[in-house]
């Protein structure tokens, strides 16, 4: 019974919510570098780009989404 309370605090968790969306961004990132690349670039290297060159605008264009649900 406390697992599922658990569960279900987790995945209503905004922060959870968010961790959710931003994971999506990079696994897409990670398919658009793959296909320019013409191989898989992995999970890392689509990371580390997403993070240092798309995160910030991200998140305040999320925040920004999120504020006016």
């Amino acid at each position: 019974m406390a697992e599922n309370t658990t569960d279900s605090l987790l995945t209503s968790s905004s922060l959870y919510q968010e961790f959710l969306a931003e994971r999506d961004e990079i696994y897409r990132h990670k398919w658009l570098k793959s296909e320019e690349a013409g191989l898989d670039v992995g999970f890392e290297t689509a990371l580390v780009d997403w993070t240092v060159n798309h995160r910030t605008r991200w998140k305040k264009e999320y925040h920004k989404t999120q504020k006016g649900a």
